[in-house]
């Protein structure tokens, strides 16, 4: 009989192209999986249900691929710093591994829950398998980290890239008498939604699941990603891969992903299909760029990068939050953006760049505001994806030329020139003509008959109000 590993998973919910995984695979055929429903990271009130929803979902489908397997996957219900370590030592189990995060939760648990297990007498193994690139591996001349995207893209590019690992398979199952130990130390049913009091009945952008995931990635591959360039700016087409929820929570693996680029990209016969596949490979290398930042800067999950809002003078209007949240600016395209955002769970990324100016540099808000009810709404909700974003458009992140302000009528005439979008999640406004409904300019009596609100705010003048405040925090830092 092999030893026994425990494969803690968190980001990682799958078995095919997992280096991790593959690793454990060579020491023992007897693998069986943990995953721990950690209570302080499932507070209805501040996560979203639609992401707490898709989790649930993928574990059910882990579950199912460990059983073809050959194994199993276990479900805990308990803090991870009590639990594992307990798990562990009722089993004998001779190592405990895990893939590594960049979070500073993610980090500060796993230190903890390292040395309880070393304490016990337990093996633990880490390693990286969310990024192509580990953390301080792709780094500035000097070994600095990267604070700017450009030089790290093209840093980041020139790595030679790891090829996907062989999916998990013929393994060995725990015994009987292992089983019933496992559940007399806390194993338990994998739990209904609303046993967690999450409630989501609203489906997802991509079904649950590595199967799923890989479908998703080969449609995009066959189809968007040779309009990518163009297309990926167009919230009413299917432009972009959607493939953020499965990439946040590891459904599918990220060098297959970039496999799948790079052999289209081998194939491309011209520069306009290799432009367009690097495009996609540059918004890859974004994600990991926020990753890498936060990772270096663990500081930026609670605070602004830039020194001149380390105490911007943002107004508190509740009022006003609100009425961004709920998609009630009377500005259709804003509000097109949080109605999607709100009953899909989803939002496309030109759409998030426009409520997220509109949020810090119209109703001068803090941005952070924004980012936790992007938490408590997305799907895919990923801290160093969500806080990069946020803080981009909020002009305190990392970028070169920080002061950029959207204007929403713009990039309406520019991004959904039909107001095709607007239309679809605005059904109050679809009679309206279109040059109206793209510069939100609608009369009383039209805004009245849509029961639609008045702009909350003149862009104008607020755009105009944050660049005083932006400079008198400029000139006094």
């Amino acid at each position: 009989m092999s030893d026994l590993i425990l494969f803690w998973h968190r980001r990682d919910l799958r078995l095919r192209d997992h280096l991790g995984l593959a690793n454990a695979r060579q020491q023992s055929a007897k693998i069986v999986g943990v995953f721990c429903l950690d209570p302080g990271l499932l507070n209805p009130a501040t996560v979203a249900h639609a992401r707490v929803a898709y989790l649930l979902a993928n574990l059910a489908e882990l579950q199912e691929r460990y059983r073809q397997a050959g194994s199993r996957l276990l479900i805990l219900h308990d803090r991870p710093i009590s639990a594992l370590p307990r798990l562990a030592q009722s089993l004998k189990a001779q190592a405990v591994h895990w893939a590594r995060d960049v979070e500073p939760y993610s980090r500060d648990r796993d230190t903890a829950v390292r040395d309880a297990l070393q304490t016990a007498g337990i093996e633990v193994k880490t390693g990286w398998d969310q990024l192509l690139h580990a953390p301080n591996s792709v780094t500035t001349n000097s070994g600095d980290p990267y604070k700017v995207y450009t030089p790290f893209w093209r840093n980041w590019r020139s790595h030679p890239k790891a090829e996907p690992a062989a999916a998990l398979s013929d393994l060995e199952d725990l015994t009987a008498d292992e089983r019933d130990t496992a559940a007399q130390a806390g194993v338990t049913a994998l739990p209904d939604l609303r046993d967690l009091g999450f409630a989501w009945d609203d489906g997802f952008p991509i079904a649950p699941g590595e199967a799923a995931a890989q479908e998703r990635l080969d449609h995009f591959c066959q189809r968007a990603i040779a309009h990518y360039d163009e297309q990926r700016n167009f919230p009413a087409l299917d432009g972009t891969s959607q493939l953020s929820a499965a990439l946040k929570f590891g459904v599918i693996g990220i060098r297959t992903v970039w496999q799948a680029a790079q052999s289209l990209y081998a194939q491309a016969n011209s520069d306009e299909a290799r432009q367009n596949i690097e495009t996609w490979q540059q918004e890859l290398a974004w994600r990991e760029f926020y990753q890498h930042a936060l990772y270096a800067f663990p500081e930026l999950a609670t605070g602004p990068y830039r020194q001149p809002f380390q105490d911007f003078p943002w107004d508190d209007d509740a009022a006003r939050f609100e009425a961004w949240c709920t998609g009630q600016t009377g500005y259709p395209i804003v509000d097109a953006a949080m109605r999607q955002l709100n009953e899909t769970g989803w939002m496309h990324n030109r759409c998030r760049m426009i409520v997220a100016s509109f949020l810090t540099k119209d109703l001068i808000l803090n941005w952070q505001q924004g980012e936790q009810y992007f938490m408590f709404k997305l799907v895919d909700g990923d801290l160093a994806a969500n806080n990069g974003g946020w803080q981009w458009s909020a002009s305190s992140g990392m970028d070169p030329k920080p002061l950029r302000i959207f204007n929403p009528a713009s990039q309406a005439r520019k991004y959904d020139p039909d107001g095709d979008y607007i239309r679809h999640w605005l059904p109050e406004l679809r009679s309206l003509d279109t040059g109206v409904l793209l510069t939100g300019e609608i009369d009383a009596g039209d805004r009245q008959a849509c029961n639609y609100p008045e702009p909350i705010v003149n862009h104008k003048q607020q755009q105009q109000e944050f660049k005083r405040r932006y400079q008198a925090q400029k000139e006094r830092d």
